[in-house]
């Protein structure tokens, strides 16, 4: 017969079993919590698959978008309202004069409010009544001349408003007769205005997508009532690459469909074809005055002629509509390609995508029997043009857009070299131009004079025009204010445009040598810098940088083919404080300036198209330091005399990183350079942001 133990091997054996039930325990609950992480990582995966799989869909379904709103572009625009001049006139009533605060009237105080019935004894209350009343009289009185004041501000500011008033009204009458000059300037077919309205009509219309260019040029036939339009079409990309884009699980990637080449091709045909039919639809339906009888268009887009290669305007479509054809049509039903090559015997290029070109029969410059060379020895060089020449040049291109343009005397004529009258209602007036006919960058003072010109004639805008280019300050000056700059490149290419000749060189591009005769001795610059074994040219800029914190920064600049620097030569730092050339060089900063580097963007090589200014953290100043301290920092924009044109604010540095792109400025087509900002950093210094340019760090 046994017997329960109660004795030491009794409690040892129930100690194991527990411990096995506990570790048993454990186990079934490391067991539930590895099935609960795999839930979750199953559920997370699902949810990043299925967020995946609708980033897919939601792009597929922009493509799709996009595709059938190009499909329907002819459809949805007829269905914009026509355009009218009646909706350009403004209503002859400004806001109600709001006086504000200054209406209401200072409050009085009231004697009551002051009196007190303190003390014990007559004498204590007369002495508290007589400091009530000394209160009383004070506040009385600074009440009193508080409210003449109030009285003379709105009778200030009542006049005030009155002016205001009386200018707006007259301002809004000028502009109404405006517009019904140009409507009655139509009914009596003057050439001016018939293109000045129907330029309105298609500016104005909001029947064309987001991204479609606007750019006309026209021209008006009276004897044969037809207007001749020159139109930009939308280039090849308009038509989107991808065809779809899927999810692929396995990668974890988005792969975008390619829509088969021939399909976009198609595409990009039909997509043509409608926008010619879009203008005519809207010239036809603004033609309210009965103007036209019958419509020239072109439709062209910017590029390059792939027989010549000179850059230009390449037609791609051309077509002469009638009224009573056009307006037999029912566009809502229509093939746009056979309504234009078939229905109105228009020419469409068989290969627009590689921009063959197709021939019009007539082109704006064309009207009243003037022929433009395009190109050619034949074409006058515009750098050995007379300087007189050249005036009247640029007069007869203003005259050619359609204003009224005069030439000035030689002497007293104030810096205005040519005066010119824009009619038109809305951005017209009076504009002062000045000319350069130089090789080199236009220094930013002669726009700063031009500035000047400007004010002191009291005109509504001012032009230059040069065949050279400008600077980033030229650019900077001019931002916000009423002033155009008309580089060389652009100046030939309005001459084409407006049935005029001329060539910049033999190449149509400037040169680096000095400015011709007529340019005036350049400005002497700043003391030359540390270092230099050669002085700095007279057309340099200063960058000069400056920011708040105390954090200690080396300030760098990188001369580069896109993100690529040319050679480990043309990164500018402390052990390398210019470019072979000497276009960019370390300066000495002078207040408030901590950094500055002089560059001479004519300088720069042809290859350059980009100066990349960078910050890093000075490891040996603070080797424990980050960019969190680098704030309210800017670029001054300096002229080789110091004096300021302008800021580029850049981007505040973040917490870990050690380095930064502050921005870089960029070569423009034209020759100019435009500033764009930067802002990437990086956490493991200069070194990290010098290897993305191409510079292996030992």
């Amino acid at each position: 017969m046994s017997r329960r133990s109660s004795g030491f091997v009794g409690i040892w054996a129930e100690m194991q079993r527990q411990q096995q039930r506990q570790r048993e325990a454990e186990a079934r609950q490391r067991r539930q919590e590895a099935q609960q992480a795999r839930a979750y990582q199953r559920q997370a995966a699902q949810s990043h698959r299925e967020y995946r799989q609708a980033e897919a869909l939601r792009r597929t379904e922009e493509l799709d978008a996009q595709v059938a709103a190009l499909q329907g572009l002819l459809a949805s625009g007829c269905g914009a309202p026509a355009f009218r001049a009646s909706t350009l006139l403004l209503p002859e009533e400004v806001e109600p004069f709001d006086p504000g605060e200054f209406a209401r009237p200072v409050p009085m105080p009231d004697f009551r409010a002051y009196q007190t019935q303190s003390g014990w004894t007559a004498n204590r209350r007369a002495q508290a009544q007589a400091e009530a009343r000394a209160r009383f009289d004070q506040d009385w009185q600074a009440a009193q001349e508080a409210e003449a004041r109030r009285q003379q501000q709105l009778v200030s500011y009542q006049r005030e408003y009155q002016q205001w008033a009386d200018a707006r009204l007259a301002e809004i009458r000028r502009h109404n007769a405006g517009v019904v000059a140009v409507t009655e300037g139509v009914r009596r077919r003057d050439p001016e205005a018939v293109v000045e309205y129907f330029t309105a009509a298609l500016y104005a219309s909001t029947a064309w997508p987001e991204g479609f260019p606007r750019q006309v040029a026209a021209a008006y036939d009276p004897s044969a009532l037809q207007l001749v339009v020159d139109w930009e079409l939308p280039g090849f990309g308009i038509v989107p690459e991808a065809k779809s884009v899927r999810y692929l699980s396995g990668a974890d990637q988005l792969k975008e469909t390619a829509r088969p080449v021939s399909r976009r091709r198609a595409l990009y045909k039909e997509v043509l074809a409608q926008c010619m039919l879009l203008v005519l639809h809207e010239l036809f339906a603004a033609d309210e005055p009965e103007a036209l009888e019958s419509v020239v268009l072109n439709g062209f887009v910017d590029g390059h002629d792939p027989t010549t290669g000179r850059p230009g305007h390449i037609v791609l479509a051309t077509v002469m509509a009638s009224r009573s054809t056009f307006l037999d049509l029912h566009l809502a039903q229509v093939d746009a390609g056979s309504c234009l090559a078939d229905g109105l015997r228009g020419q469409l290029s068989a290969r627009p995508d590689q921009l063959t070109p197709v021939r019009p029969s007539r082109r704006p410059h064309d009207v009243g029997h003037r022929v433009v060379a395009h190109g050619g020895d034949d074409e006058p060089d515009l750098y050995a043009m007379d300087p007189i020449e050249f005036e009247n040049l640029v007069a007869d291109l203003f005259r050619a857009m359609g204003m009224q343009a005069v030439t000035t005397q030689r002497s007293g004529d104030g810096g205005v070299d040519v005066d010119a009258l824009d009619p038109a209602p809305i951005r017209g007036g009076k504009i002062v131009v000045q000319v350069k006919r130089y090789r080199n960058t236009v220094p930013p003072t002669a726009v700063r004079d031009l500035y000047g010109t400007v004010q002191d004639a009291g005109a509504n805008k001012g032009v230059l025009v040069t065949t050279s280019g400008f600077g980033p300050g030229a650019h900077a000056f001019a931002r916000g204010k009423p002033l155009e700059l008309i580089s060389g490149t652009e100046l030939v290419d309005l001459l084409h445009r407006h049935g005029l000749s001329g060539r910049l060189g033999e190449t149509g591009r400037g040169t680096t040598a000095q400015p011709v005769p007529s340019a005036p001795a350049p400005q002497p610059g700043p003391p030359e810098p540390p270092g230099s074994d050669s002085p700095l040219t007279e057309d340099h800029n200063i960058l000069g940088m400056a920011w708040s914190g105390s954090v200690a920064l080396d300030v760098c600049a990188l001369v580069c083919r896109g993100n690529r620097v040319l050679s480990d030569d043309h990164f500018v730092f402390f052990n390398n404080p210019r470019t072979p050339d000497g276009a960019v060089r370390a300066l000495s900063p002078a207040a408030p300036d901590r950094a500055a580097m002089a560059v001479s963007f004519d300088g720069l090589p042809d290859a350059a198209d980009r100066l990349v200014l960078v910050a890093a953290v000075d490891p040996e100043a603070d080797p424990d330091a980050d960019l969190s301290g680098f704030t309210d920092a800017c670029i001054r924009l300096l002229d080789s005399g110091a004096a300021e044109l302008g800021r580029l604010e850049v981007s505040d540095g973040r917490p870990g990183e050690t380095a930064l792109v502050l921005g870089s400025f960029r070569r423009r087509s034209n020759g100019d350079w435009d500033f764009v900002l930067g802002g990437k950093g990086y956490p493991g210094g200069l070194e990290a942001l010098v290897r993305d340019y191409g510079i292996e760090v030992e």
